[in-house]
């Protein structure tokens, strides 16, 4: 008897934020988790020391959420492994990209990169992500490097990346073609360089075009919501500058993928680092919001015209999208009932939801008020644990990054 060929792969392509969510791209946490100690935690962008075994719990428990919903859920550490093992190109990218010879001096990066050569797919893969100290160097001291020297054994000579888990911010899909972003701080900014490497060389991705790639202002994922079909909000704060809006606007409109773009002025402090820490779309036409923003968010609208651009505003947010959009109005669900508890669920990611179909949200469970306020207005909601999740600051909609979803 012969075997059913696979279906055919789903084509890549994401319009909106509530479209029927088809293919997800999710990161396991791994070891690169048990990388986080009180002396590095800060630098590393995390409040607390997760336990990541819970942490892994939890994280599976989303993913067979999504796949329930008829989902297709892609992991970043699988994907890596397998761009390692059939691309040389990946290869070398992913060890230049990872081996600094600015920090470690050309004697060590080196004899570091010729061993990372000879290492299988899966362990370079891990090794990528989850960092290497000085202490686990596969090959003895050597005299002439000053800065092994000059190292503690548990400094590290391949930084770790935690952050890995929160795949919004590396990539982000507009229509049918990705972007790669610049992440601003330092502990992440290697991130971009995996994800880079995976849609380049895995062959999944072989025949995708890229929409705009920064090297140098920065954009983050976590800062753009695609409100409507050629319609995408950008925010503007801690992660994402101006110049890096500007310039993913002016890309996006050069490949018609958006006819109006309204740069979100947001605080620059870390409870709000990006616009999806405020506001996400829980439906066609309607959004989940910190109520302490809803009446001071602006935003400035540029479109684009035959002769260019067209920058207007500032103007109220809500009133700005809803005109952008079409519609006669957002609807707008508020985070928590009262002052005190909507800043306690907006830090625990209350806003920080992900629609897999319009009016169908997953959300974490701890926050109780703004589940049942999402509830009463007609949202489905779907719970997930978070308690350890939570500790790297990012919610549903910051641990995924959307594929592939349906039009609306």
């Amino acid at each position: 008897m012969g075997t059913e060929a696979a279906p055919p792969a789903r084509p890549f392509s994401v319009t909106s934020e509530v479209g029927a969510l088809r293919t997800v791209l999710l990161h396991r946490p791994g070891d690169e988790l048990r990388r986080l100690t009180p002396r590095n935690n800060d630098q590393l962008l995390f409040d607390g020391i997760p336990w990541v075994e819970r942490a892994q719990q939890e994280h599976d428990t989303f993913a067979e959420v999504l796949r329930s919903r008829g989902v297709e859920v892609l992991l970043l550490a699988d994907l890596l492994a397998e761009t390692l093992r059939v691309s040389g190109a990946a290869r070398i990218q992913g060890i230049s990209g990872a081996v600094d010879a600015r920090r470690l001096g050309h004697t060590l990066a080196d004899e570091l990169a010729a061993y990372l050569r000879t290492v299988p797919a899966p362990d370079l893969a891990d090794i990528l992500m989850t960092g290497m100290t000085f202490d686990e160097l596969p090959f003895g001291p050597d005299a002439t490097s000053l800065v092994r020297r000059m190292h503690h054994g548990h400094d590290f000579v391949i930084d770790p990346l935690p952050n890995l888990l929160f795949t919004r911010d590396s990539s982000l899909w507009v229509g049918n073609r990705f972007a790669i972003t610049s992440l601003a701080m330092p502990a992440r900014q290697r991130e971009t360089s995996l994800t880079d490497l995976i849609y380049a060389f895995h062959p999944r991705f072989l025949r995708v075009r890229r929409a705009y790639e920064s090297h140098t202002a920065p954009i983050e994922g976590g800062d753009v919501l695609l409100l409507a079909k050629g319609v995408v909000a950008i925010g503007v704060g801690e992660r994402t500058t101006p110049a890096g809006a500007e310039a993913l606007a002016r890309s996006l409109f050069e490949d018609d993928l958006a006819h109006t773009v309204l740069v979100v002025p947001i605080a620059q402090m870390r409870a709000t680092m990006h616009l999806d820490t405020v506001c996400t779309m829980v439906d066609v036409d309607a959004v989940v919001m910190y109520p302490a923003v809803q009446d001071s968010l602006c935003a400035f609208t540029i479109r684009k015209e035959d002769t260019g651009v067209h920058i207007a505003g500032p103007d109220p947010f809500l009133k700005a999208a809803a005109e952008a959009m079409g519609i006669g109005k957002l609807r707008v669900v508020d985070t928590g009932l009262d002052g005190v508890t909507a800043e306690r669920e907006q830090w625990d990611d209350g806003n920080n939801t992900l629609a897999v179909a319009p009016g169908v949200v997953v959300a974490y469970e701890r926050n109780e008020m703004t589940n049942a306020r999402l509830t009463d207005a007609g949202i489905e909601v779907l719970p997930i644990p978070g308690s350890e999740l939570g500790s790297g600051r990012g919610g549903p909609r910051c641990m995924s990054c959307p594929l592939a979803r349906d039009e609306v």
